[in-house]
């Protein structure tokens, strides 16, 4: 069933990143429902990760267009990207690690008036209202988190899963539209990994958020995602629903090693 224009949020279409003779995404398309949260899986060096960085703006493409929520983004740097409420996590934390887990938390909220020197000189007591409104929210999102006990604790020394669990914070302090996530079960026990999930779930069904994930284990993918793209290659190999990739020949070809038709 083809979407309508306003059920989609985010839209890649023929997508393409070569760096010099590597052509290393090949004319990708696929659109991300509104509310949904959609796999991206592959072997490896099909092109997942740097379809990433090109959607969070972190590469330009070579060819090819990105659409969130109806406005053309090619190209445009992740820090605007950032203010339009798409976020993306990395596979290894990108945490401040000489900081508290509540600071990580505070320094990823928009809108920080303090930052400015007329407004750090001259609206004091407006720039501290603020900071008390991040604080509190940072406070909160730590105990969604189940991190309360962690608050104080240097980010750096957090365990794997419970970096992963900050960085799925940091979005929330945005309040994002749409998030990426890549790999957010890479270097995570199982236990943690069970809590990333839950936390992706309870966001995704209490929050509304969008997520598009990209993950090596399949059965995260098969409890989180209603639909999966494909990659192989550079490029979409199918489409669909987990059981249906599990039962493309196609899939199973490009995973173990046979030719892909």
């Amino acid at each position: 069933m083809r979407l309508k224009a306003e059920e989609i949020v985010l839209s890649v279409s023929g997508l393409a990143k070569s760096f010099g003779g590597l052509h290393a995404v090949r004319g990708v398309d696929f659109d991300v429902e509104k509310g949904a949260i959609v796999g991206l899986i592959g072997p490896n060096g099909a092109g997942k990760t740097t379809t990433f960085n090109m959607i969070a703006g972190e590469l330009p493409p070579t060819a090819g267009r990105i659409n969130l929520l109806g406005e053309d983004i090619t190209g445009q740097r992740s820090d605007l990207l950032y203010h339009k409420g798409l976020m993306r996590t990395f596979q290894l934390s990108h945490e401040y690690a000489r900081m508290t887990s509540l600071e990580n938390l505070a320094v990823a909220a928009p809108s920080q008036i303090g930052e400015g020197i007329f407004s750090s000189w001259f609206a004091g007591r407006s720039v501290r209202k603020r900071e008390a409104a991040v604080i509190e929210l940072a406070r909160d999102t730590l105990e969604f988190l189940g991190l309360t006990h962690v608050g104080e604790e240097l980010a750096g020394n957090l365990s794997g899963g419970q970096k992963k669990l900050l960085e799925i914070g940091r979005t929330m302090m945005n309040d994002s539209k749409v998030v990426l996530l890549d790999e957010p079960g890479a270097g995570v026990n199982p236990t943690l990994m069970l809590k990333v999930a839950e936390m992706i779930e309870q966001l995704n069904e209490e929050r509304g958020y969008t997520f598009c994930i990209i993950e090596h284990d399949m059965d995260m993918i098969a409890r989180l995602c209603g639909k999966v793209v494909v990659l192989a290659e550079g490029q979409v190999l199918m489409q669909g629903s987990m059981d249906e990739v599990r039962n493309d020949e196609r899939v199973i070809d490009a995973y173990f090693g046979g030719e892909i038709a």
